[in-house]
């Protein structure tokens, strides 16, 4: 009887760590862009859920505001910088949108540039490996108006 208990814990562990060698792929990935989900390949995803039913309409309009704004767009190694205006609503908005969309995807480093002189804000979102991919699929080619022309700078004039 304790033979048989042993085998059988010992079966255990070595299927417990057969399991956690899996690839973790097929993670469905929800944003705003794209609603019912789709398998992005990926283990970062938009957890909808996470952002109060009553905020998740501001969020997805500050989305659109945000869109709408971008100057340009700049490939990061790790994300990408997105030049917005230069006027105090670029920043408030940029900023109350950063707040809701660090609750439903934590897996971003998010930051917020004010350069001198009345410059552009810059919104940066970045984070470890794949998560350039990850904003390129789930953020749609309205974030990216300027695909194919060389970066600028921040604070760098054209």
């Amino acid at each position: 009887m304790r033979t048989s208990f042993l085998i059988a814990i010992a079966a255990l562990l070595v299927a417990g760590f057969a399991f956690s060698q899996l690839p973790r792929t097929g993670v469905i990935a929800r944003s705003p862009d794209n609603p019912g989900g789709k398998a992005s390949g990926s283990r970062f995803y938009c957890d909808r859920s996470a952002i109060p039913p009553n905020q998740l309409s501001r969020k997805i309009e500050l989305g659109r505001l945000l869109r709408s704004s971008i100057r340009r767009t700049r490939e990061l190694p790790d994300g990408f910088e997105f030049e917005l205006g230069s006027g105090p609503a670029s920043f408030q908005d940029a900023a109350e949108w950063a707040g809701s969309e660090r609750l439903c995807c934590p897996f971003f480093d998010i930051s917020l540039q004010l350069t001198r002189e009345k410059g552009p804000t810059f919104l940066r979102l970045t984070g470890e490996t794949g998560v350039k991919q990850f904003i390129q699929a789930e953020f749609g080619p309205e974030w990216f108006p300027n695909s194919g022309e060389t970066p600028v700078e921040p604070g760098e004039q054209q």
